[in-house]
């Protein structure tokens, strides 16, 4: 089984909104069973708590349900669970490169990594509007399909 964490900063927008849609893209595909996903923050700003609600708001109108997630802190732990951490942004990704033991450095991307030409990092649309929040739904649905593309050409994802 191939093991997936998106991170952000507080695991109620970006980080969460990856993990619905890239768990709704492996619906179709029949990988389910073959691929866990999950989500976590670098602070813990909102443990506990549910995906923001425009966010939320936003998923539904893609057919996408996110409500029962709930916001985490990454661990140390994490890095050992999962064979690849991929931060919405480079600000996590440097939080995420002094956290991990030097053995796991070779997990940690960029979600974007992917798909280069969405820009290197997902915007935080916490302090914005609903038009921000479709905006960067658009963005994290492109980079999900880029980023599955990939796994699936490689030998990391079944």
């Amino acid at each position: 089984m191939t093991k997936i964490l998106f991170v952000c900063l507080g695991n109620i927008c970006r980080s969460p909104s990856a993990q619905a849609i890239f768990e709704d893209l492996l619906i179709p595909r029949n990988l389910t069973d073959d691929v866990q996903v999950d989500s976590a923050g670098t602070a813990d700003y909102h443990v506990g708590e549910p995906p923001c609600a425009i966010m939320q708001r936003v998923a539904a109108e893609r057919g996408i349900e996110m409500g029962h997630l709930r916001a985490r802190q990454l661990t140390l732990a994490d890095f050992d669970h999962f064979d690849h951490l991929y931060a919405m942004d480079r600000s996590n990704l440097r939080t995420m490169q002094r956290m991990a033991p030097p053995r796991h450095q070779h997990k940690l991307k960029l979600f974007l990594s992917a798909a280069p030409e969405l820009g290197p990092d997902v915007p935080d649309p916490y302090y914005g509007g609903i038009q921000q929040a479709r905006q960067v739904m658009d963005i994290i649905e492109e980079g999900a399909e880029a980023l599955l593309q990939e796994l699936l050409k490689s030998d990391i994802c079944p």
